[in-house]
């Protein structure tokens, strides 16, 4: 038997918030499974927002998608606890290309929790996915005691499913040089308004919290060649380039004069010094879309309330493959790099 080296390495607050850090998170416990896809599926090992398991028999495959949420507050400008959960299952579904159709809901709640809050979480999830049809079809509750739980109050895990027609599947790994980049609307404002809302500073703004599931807004572009499409949730959209480009094989060259960001994230990441461009969304998409289709898909973004702040960012190309360049508004192009994590933990 062949001893292994003992990996005196301890889980670090930073590799659970994006960025390179939680990569080293991530390659050591996929490393560890076996079987990492179904045949012709989609699997953990493609790191995408969710699997595609393939029917034989079929015209539809099935599109899962897991996550958790350690949000702290659980109540912000915008939203709550409830809102991520169930807007971002929906929007992961979504930036597979899949309709979403059914979601579980476990909740881990801390003793002493106030029903009233409970509540409140919980009609935000139902009205939610009952507003776009969607089933909670399975669920787990535990309450474990104060000590065990810090200051949280409960985390939520939920695990969304949906289909997307055969050959109609979007991944990160299929940005093609020349597709336009699209941000479907001004980027950072739900990482900032945690960390206003956790600090309870008051400012004279209105920033909130963007959340919100992009169902009416995500779907009418679908019919068109949409290449890869993801929610730039924790590194923001940073770390979504990031990932195209090393996926993909390609270059990713955006003008930073025309990245949406609005004049409340712009003076609070003066305030603190930290780059809105690493920081996280919970209602928007960044869309690599085919040149000839680009002007069409922003106009249908633009169209959606949601959408209205839509631009074309960038393009992808084929040379200095892996890397990121942005124009500044100084002029000269400076490399974008994925963050090390999330600059403001907790948000999700």
């Amino acid at each position: 038997m062949v001893e292994q080296a003992i990996d005196d390495r301890i889980v670090e607050l930073d590799m659970g918030q994006g960025g390179k850090k939680m990569d080293i998170l991530l390659d050591f416990i996929t490393e560890r499974i076996k079987i990492k896809k179904i045949p012709k599926g989609i699997g953990v090992e493609s790191f995408d927002d969710g699997a595609i398991i393939p029917f034989d028999v079929s015209s539809t495959d099935l599109v899962v998608t897991t996550d958790s949420y350690t949000v702290s507050p659980l109540f912000f400008r915008g939203g709550n606890i409830g809102t991520l959960a169930a807007a971002g299952t929906i929007n992961d579904l979504l930036m597979m290309g899949a309709k979403p159709i059914a979601i579980t809901l476990a909740l881990i709640i801390k003793e002493g929790f106030k029903f009233s809050s409970l509540g409140l979480i919980v009609d935000t999830i139902s009205e939610i996915t009952s507003q776009y049809n969607i089933g909670i079809v399975a669920g787990d509750t535990k309450v474990l005691p104060q000590n065990t739980m810090a200051e949280a109050g409960m985390f939520i895990n939920t695990t969304g499913v949906g289909v997307v027609p055969v050959g109609k599947r979007i991944m990160d790994s299929s940005v093609h040089p020349g597709d336009k980049i699209i941000a479907s609307g001004t980027l950072g404002e739900h990482g900032f308004a945690m960390l206003v809302s956790r600090e309870g500073i008051e400012l004279e703004t209105n920033l909130g919290s963007d959340v919100a599931p992009l169902i009416t807004m995500i779907t009418p572009i679908l019919e068109y060649r949409i290449h890869a499409m993801k929610d730039p949730t924790r590194g923001g959209l940073s770390s979504v380039l990031a990932e195209w480009a090393e996926k993909s094989s390609v270059s990713i060259w955006i003008d930073e004069s025309q990245i949406p960001i609005s004049d409340e994230v712009q003076i609070v990441s003066e305030i603190f010094g930290i780059d809105p461009l690493n920081v996280s969304c919970e209602g928007k998409a960044i869309i690599a879309v085919h040149p000839d289709d680009a002007e069409v898909v922003l106009q249908i973004l633009k169209s959606s309330p949601l959408g209205q702040n839509a631009a074309i960012i960038g393009e992808a190309r084929k040379e200095r493959e892996g890397q990121i360049f942005m124009k500044t508004t100084i002029g000269g192009h400076r490399i974008l790099d994925k963050p090390v994590g999330e600059p403001i933990p907790r948000v999700c």
